[in-house]
């Protein structure tokens, strides 16, 4: 995609200290970004909860603090002399270009105006080229850098569209041409290459993928003599910023919400078993439930899951039948499938509904609890669950360790997983365990002292 070195690309042994430098200072900036981030996305969260108009007017506020910030910095800089060796007109023409003009004289441009007055793409490719040394001052970088890294920050998280990946090479790339321009005395890399890697290392800070930013940066770059170096300072650069923080997808997920399970559990989690981190009180139906009981749960609960038991006179104990779903109780109410007597009936669910009346709806709102309106007759009325509930749902023993439960629920791909007593006596399911039980922040702060 970009052109950024010669065919040959030529780097020696005293050449790998600034490449780890680079990788040092990436990784210490990448751990800088995501903690600055995740400060500013949890009071974005906060303005966000207070309704549409707040989030526009955030959006607003932004966008024109952006828009001066932008047209108000080429300003301050310093017009340069037009190349005789330029590629191009100089200065550029049109809307494109390495050479903004920006109220600089004739035969002279404005190289922070390049930059800034360019798309993504362009500047990138400005940044990346090897026969661009000259093109732009030591001081433009900096400030075009700095410029960057905090507007990427503080525009992420608003209504409005706004990326990480692609304003994070172009921070990386001012940062590693800003270095290669400070050290390029003393190594053989051009400053297209510096950049380069500068864009490696401050992904490998930021986002603590190795092997998928190398090939993406193989691709761009369309040089194998590269990978070397781009391997290199990704895994130095991932290494020095695990040792602050996260990785800035684990950082947004957990602002919003998502119960991500490790692949791994963590080593606390073979000193408890599954009984340890169950919550009550557990919400569970009969076989044969009164529509009342059914709507009241659905309101004044979140659970996505429900255990279904039999209880005399269906059986002759509490016997777990098995699991019924959220969606799926809506459903039944939304069709009022309902029976008058508690009295279980061959309905043959097969005729009565399809496999669409239970498919999954998407981002919809078809499925609130809130939108089902029944007569008092209807609420008085029951369902009867048996045809319509899992019968064959996840269990474990209340005595099984953690650590196995956790790994059975992430390699099944479960929701739900049904926690069961060790003996018959009593009830025969004590606890549901869900994805949220499993989060370290949920288990520590029932076990504070592992």
């Amino acid at each position: 995609m970009f052109d950024i070195t010669s065919d040959n690309v030529i780097y020696h042994l005293k050449d790998v200290p600034p490449v780890l430098l680079l990788g040092v200072i990436g990784g210490i900036l990448g751990s800088l970004y995501n903690f600055l981030l995740h400060k500013v996305l949890r009071v974005y969260n906060l303005i966000n909860e207070k309704g549409l108009v707040y989030k526009i007017l955030l959006a607003c506020l932004i966008s024109v603090f952006t828009s001066c910030l932008l047209f108000g910095l080429p300003w301050f800089a310093t017009c340069q002399p037009c190349p005789s060796d330029a590629h191009e007109a100089c200065p550029t023409i049109g809307k494109s270009g390495n050479y903004k003009k920006f109220q600089c004289s004739p035969g002279h441009y404005n190289d922070l105006a390049s930059l800034i007055f360019n798309t993504n793409d362009d500047a990138i490719r400005n940044l990346f080229s090897f026969d661009t040394d000259s093109e732009f001052h030591g001081s433009t970088v900096l400030v075009f850098f700095v410029t960057c890294f905090f507007l990427s920050i503080i525009s992420y998280g608003i209504v409005a569209p706004a990326g990480l990946f692609v304003p994070v090479i172009v921070t990386g790339a001012s940062y590693g041409r800003y270095v290669g321009m400070l050290i390029g005395p003393f190594s053989n890399l051009n400053h297209g290459l510096f950049a380069v890697l500068g864009a490696a290392s401050l992904l490998g800070g930021t986002m603590r993928m190795t092997v998928s930013l190398g090939v993406i940066l193989l691709e761009l770059t369309n040089n194998l003599l590269l990978l070397p170096l781009v391997m290199l300072i990704l895994l130095v650069s991932k290494t020095v910023a695990d040792a602050f923080n996260g990785n800035i997808c684990d950082i947004i997920m957990k602002l919003k919400g998502f119960p991500c399970l490790e692949a791994h559990a963590e080593p606390y989690m073979r000193q408890l078993t599954v009984i340890d981190v169950v919550t009550g009180p557990l919400q569970y139906f009969q076989g044969i439930e009164k529509v009342a009981n059914i709507l009241h749960v659905l309101r004044t609960t979140k659970h996505n899951g429900f255990p279904v038991i039999d209880e005399p006179p269906l059986s002759g104990k509490p016997v777990l039948f098995g699991l019924i779903l959220r969606t799926h109780l809506i459903v039944l109410l939304r069709k009022k499938a309902f029976i008058s007597t508690p009295v279980s009936t061959d309905i043959d669910a097969f005729h009565q509904f399809s496999s669409v009346d239970f498919a999954k709806g998407g981002l919809s709102n078809a499925n609130r609890i809130e939108d089902i309106v029944l007569t008092d007759e209807e609420i008085e009325m029951f369902i009867d669950l048996h045809p319509f509930t899992n019968a064959s749902p996840y269990t474990v023993v209340e005595n099984m360790s953690l650590a196995k439960a956790v790994i059975l629920f992430r390699e099944v791909g479960l929701r739900h997983m049904l926690v069961i007593p060790r003996t018959s006596d009593g009830s025969p399911v004590v606890g549901i365990l869900t994805r949220h039980d499993f989060m370290p922040e949920h288990i520590l702060g029932l076990h504070p002292l592992l």
